[in-house]
């Protein structure tokens, strides 16, 4: 959630006030985190009472694409999924412009991040995580995951001159197998549906409310695509379910998690057989992506790249284990 367009509380302030209904601006600032948009806290006050959303301009997606995201988070809100709410302005529009770019303002959830989840906590990603691909069976619009294997062959050539010769022959050999993977009749009827594809521990929010933690809410759904929910449990548990080296993948957690998943939708016999080779893909997937963001920056206030080097000891812990189990 860097910064690639600023914005200031005079600029915005006129234009939120004529386009929605929602009071006045008093105040905006600058998101720390993410790599792909731009991103503000935004408060507003309406007869007294105050009120905090977020306002993201979009920096790689197009008006073309952006549709699905709003209206898959729409779609899950309604059904009580806690996800942000995108919020129309006075003409009904969930979409708008900014700065000649595509922008969207969400409700803000409640609660913060646990970067160092417990097994329960894993548990409760692991069930809201399958009643989200629930909710999203009745959801009508499609649209591919715009990071999958398409998009890993357009980017690997893009990095693979700033790697070592050791980590070319790792990149290349796993996409080899991947597109034999991608190719099988295995992947081929996983089951699919609407997926977040980029449920990290840092887009979900936890809440203490009576003495207890609750799931707050998931969030940033702009890497969100039609694919098959396999690979969406694979990139959660690639980051939930880590032991103390951030690279294994820890028994208690991951079983904590499957099972809380398999609690609300049961996996089929090809999502078992499937399963080592998912995890790789979703390893190679963010290996790739931080090879790109890494060595081919864009400029940005606020930005601070994620190291591509985690990614890769992950995708080579799960070569390692090719029969992890569930």
């Amino acid at each position: 959630m860097a910064v690639y367009t600023p914005l200031s509380l005079t600029e915005i302030a006129p234009w939120f006030e004529r386009e929605f209904s929602l009071g006045k601006a008093i105040d905006l600032r600058g998101i720390h985190g993410g790599i792909e948009n731009s991103n503000f806290f935004l408060d507003t006050a309406q007869a007294g009472q105050t009120q905090e959303y977020v306002l993201t301009i979009f920096e790689r997606l197009t008006a073309a694409q952006l549709p699905y995201y709003l209206e898959l988070m729409l779609h899950l809100a309604n059904k009580g999924i806690p996800v942000p709410k995108p919020i129309a302005n006075r003409a009904g529009e969930i979409l708008f412009t900014l700065h000649d770019k595509p922008a969207a303002i969400v409700t803000k959830l409640p609660g913060q991040s646990y970067l160092q989840p417990s097994n329960e906590n894993c548990a409760m990603v692991g069930a809201m995580l399958a009643k989200m691909h629930l909710a999203g069976v009745d959801f009508q619009t499609e649209q591919a995951n715009l990071r999958s294997i398409a998009w890993w062959r357009q980017i690997a050539p893009a990095v693979l001159p700033h790697l070592s010769a050791t980590q070319q022959t790792l990149l290349n050999s796993e996409l080899q197998f991947q597109e034999a993977f991608f190719a099988s009749a295995d992947y081929g009827q996983l089951p699919q549906g609407a997926s977040h594809c980029d449920l990290f521990r840092d887009n979900v929010l936890f809440v203490e409310r009576q003495q207890q933690t609750q799931l707050g809410g998931l969030f940033d759904f702009y890497f969100a695509g039609t694919d098959k929910w396999l690979f969406d449990l694979a990139v959660t548990v690639n980051d939930w379910c880590l032991t103390e080296n951030h690279i294994d993948l820890d028994g208690q957690r991951l079983t904590a998690l499957i099972n809380a998943y398999q609690t609300i939708r049961p996996l089929g016999a090809g999502e078992k057989r499937s399963w080592s080779a998912m995890l790789r893909a979703a390893a190679l997937r963010f290996w790739i992506s931080r090879l790109w963001d890494f060595y081919l920056p864009r400029s940005a206030q606020m930005l601070t790249a994620h190291n591509p080097n985690h990614f890769e000891a992950i995708l080579e812990s799960r070569r390692k284990q090719k029969n992890n189990p569930l």
